[in-house]
């Protein structure tokens, strides 16, 4: 099959998505209610109890809670990609003449579109409470831009697990003991001075670390890492782009083999 035809497939299914995403506008809270609820939650009632070096608390905060909701990319299309199992709907797609690879691209560009208006929505909310950009734009749309490829990584993993549980309970399960740790543990939410020197090194080292700093970076809201930091947090920028394409290069082909024998049985 060829490129074209592989294109034709991925925008008919990213259309079947979206329409569906109309049809049940309720699953748009997810993407909306929650990222607004954080932003409150943590900057408001947090933020006068939290001091950071060199920058106010909201705007420190604002790059870890878009972080975290590129993240929840995983259960969101993890749960697609189980109920798709489950509802017959890939043995309907077996019995056409598409790609294979067609069914989860369409379902991983669907789910960053909705990344790119939960981070839409956090802006909005953010400004109203004094996020700002300081590096101008071409720097913040870098930030987004990485955000978003994060986002595109994590739906890519999602799908690997929603085949490979194939059940909703397993699949919150799963999402839940990954996204938890590698949000908390990291400087999504706090800086790591305060922590001990083990801890801090942990949640240096953690890869959302270096996505959360680089977004700081870009969007102006801190310096970066001192000397004393881990690589990920004194080089945020291009080691946050090497871990999102290694992940990139590790679960693509995984779930498109995974999804070829989901789809032989």
């Amino acid at each position: 099959m060829g490129t074209m035809e592989l294109v034709s497939d991925v925008s008919a299914l990213f259309g079947r998505h979206m329409r569906h995403l109309a049809r049940i506008p309720e699953k748009l809270l997810s993407v909306t209610l929650m990222p607004v609820a954080y932003v409150i939650v943590f900057g408001v009632l947090f933020g006068s109890a939290i001091s950071v070096p060199g920058s106010d608390y909201r705007s420190y905060l604002m790059a870890g809670i878009f972080t975290q909701m590129m993240l929840t990319n995983v259960g969101n299309t993890a749960l697609g990609v189980a109920g798709d199992l489950g509802n017959g709907v890939v043995d309907r797609f077996r019995s056409l003449p598409m790609s294979r690879s067609a069914v989860l691209i369409g379902r991983t560009l669907s789910d960053v579109a909705l990344a790119v208006i939960a981070c839409v929505t956090m802006a909005v909310v953010g400004y109203l409470i004094g996020w700002r950009v300081h590096q101008g734009i071409p720097k913040a749309i870098a930030g987004f831009g990485i955000l978003l490829l994060l986002g595109y990584a994590m739906s890519w993993l999602g799908a690997l697990i929603g085949l490979l549980a194939r059940s909703a309970e397993a699949v919150n399960s799963i999402a839940f003991m990954l996204v938890m740790p590698l949000t908390f543990l990291s400087n999504a939410f706090i800086p790591l001075n305060g922590l001990p020197g083990w801890l801090r090194l942990l949640c240096e080292w953690n890869p959302v670390s270096a996505v959360v700093a680089a977004c700081r970076e870009l969007f102006g809201n801190t310096s970066t890492g001192t000397g004393k930091s881990a690589l990920p947090v004194q080089y945020p920028i291009p080691l946050s782009l090497a871990l999102i394409a290694l992940l990139l290069a590790i679960v693509v082909p995984a779930a498109v083999g995974a999804y070829r024998k989901a789809a032989a049985r």
